[in-house]
């Protein structure tokens, strides 16, 4: 199993309770703060989303893309590329891919205004600076991180999927690609890929973590008679770990477990991941006797649920 992220505090219903408050005042000082209050956002004659879709159309996108990337409404969206293509600023046409969905790309009056709006948008983010001390400028701009890295953090959604799915497989080929490479096996990773239909029996499960539209991460639950259970292929991509993901699939699948009357789960991992060893230790997890025959496996662990 790969994955880096160590578990968070508990308690998490009293935390959500207490912080509510304190979410939804910051949420008023930055929209009032940065202009998504205004009518037209930067005094470009637009208000603020059409502005950002302009933006992540960057040099062409499928209508798809943006709609998971954005998590807009189909309709909400259309109203918007449609507000951009009347302006002249993008043109909607098939894509490159496929011909049935539809592809947005900017005009070069699209790309101009893509220019300003970056260096207005650059102005905007000097004033909130300027005014600071040295010392106060710091302490915003690392707090703006912090704040970016667990937003998205709390954006991934965990969904259950058919482990044949092209996502399940674009994961699963992702895992085993770097499970290869930090175990040194030599193995090829299509040789290394389970076949789907041994993780459908009844009471599986193949969840996938999506942010944004794209898949980040997964991990299957797989029962047996004995009322036990075992996860296999929990993976998170690199550039979201340290967010909590990996605790947070570890947390979702023992729910699932618990869900479907499971008593005990294992799991079995690699000693090249040594931040995984140390994550499922921490969640409960005890050392036991090999229990598998997987190829990459070299510590076997079970829990009590």
């Amino acid at each position: 199993m790969v994955t880096t992220d160590l578990p968070p505090n508990s308690n998490d219903g009293e935390m959500i309770g207490s912080a509510v408050a304190s979410v939804r005042s910051f949420n008023r000082t930055v929209t009032e703060r940065i202009g998504a209050l205004e009518q037209e956002y930067l005094a470009r004659g637009r208000p603020l989303g059409a502005s950002r879709l302009l933006w992540e159309v960057g040099e062409g996108e499928d209508v798809r893309v943006l709609r998971a990337r954005l998590g807009l409404d189909s309709g909400y969206l259309s109203r918007l590329v449609r507000q951009l293509e009347a302006e002249g600023l993008v043109e909607v046409g098939p894509s490159p891919a496929d011909r049935r969905v539809r592809h947005v790309s900017p005009t070069p009056k699209g790309r101009a205004e893509r220019t300003l709006l970056d260096r207005r948008s650059d102005d905007l983010a000097e004033s909130i600076l300027e005014p600071l001390t040295p010392t106060h400028r710091t302490r915003l701009v690392d707090a703006m991180a912090e704040v970016e890295r667990l937003l998205t953090a709390s954006a991934v959604d965990l969904r259950p999927v058919d482990p044949g799915s092209a996502d399940a497989t674009r994961c699963l080929r992702a895992y085993f690609a770097e499970l290869i490479e930090r175990s040194a096996t030599g193995l090829d990773v299509d040789s290394a890929l389970p076949n789907p239909d041994e993780l459908r029996g009844a009471g599986d499960a193949f969840v996938v973590a999506y942010l944004q539209g794209s898949a980040v991460g997964c991990c299957a639950l797989k029962q047996y008679d004995g009322g036990w259970a075992e996860l296999k292929r929990m993976w998170v991509t690199p550039r979201v770990r340290g967010l909590g993901l990996g605790r947070r699939l570890l947390a979702h699948m023992e729910s699932l477990a618990r869900q479907a009357g499971v008593g005990r789960l294992r799991l079995d991992t690699n000693e090249h991941l040594v931040e995984a060893l140390a994550m499922y230790r921490s969640a409960g997890y005890v050392d036991i006797p090999r229990y598998t025959d997987e190829v990459f496996a070299t510590h076997w662990f079970e829990k009590h649920l």
